[in-house]
């Protein structure tokens, strides 16, 4: 099980998310209202708290959003989930469609750095089925044909 410690949305592509504190998800879209919305395999981005708080503890000076993250969630290693592992949420069913994403420009973040998390740390999600979701809600990683919830 995980907690979502923020919800992070942007309404242009490019810049950072800002946290928000709910959100509404779309089947076979994303957040409601955010650029990267829409119908391709990156619908919903998340990213684990305590990754971000390990990129901290070396010196970066991140906030919620800066990685472009939707979701973020303590407690649940998303990194080591493998592509089609579903999470839920409420009524809101996630399916891990990727793991890392590449830097392509390299963001601000790597350039102050000399790295970023997203490419080993981000994992992306198609929406199976949509719902509202708020800071605070439970996570939980369901096992891949089950439906049975494994452990984070």
């Amino acid at each position: 099980m995980g907690k979502i410690i923020a919800i992070c949305t942007s309404q242009k592509k490019g810049t950072a998310k800002k946290a928000v504190d709910q959100a509404n998800i779309l089947e076979n879209h994303g957040i409601e209202g955010d650029a990267h919305a829409g119908n391709w395999h990156r619908q919903v981005s998340l990213l684990s708290w305590q990754a971000i708080e390990a990129f901290k503890a070396r010196g970066a000076l991140v906030a919620n959003g800066c990685f472009g993250e939707n979701l973020i969630v303590d407690g649940i290693d998303f990194a080591a989930l493998p592509v089609g592992t579903r999470i839920a949420c409420n009524d809101v069913l996630l399916e891990v469609s990727q793991i890392g994403k590449e830097c392509h420009s390299h963001c601000q973040i790597f350039h102050t750095m000399g790295e970023c998390i997203m490419p080993t740390q981000g994992v992306f999600a198609k929406v199976l089925h949509g719902g509202a979701v708020r800071t605070g809600d439970m996570m939980e990683v369901l096992a891949p044909s089950a439906g049975e919830a494994a452990p984070a």
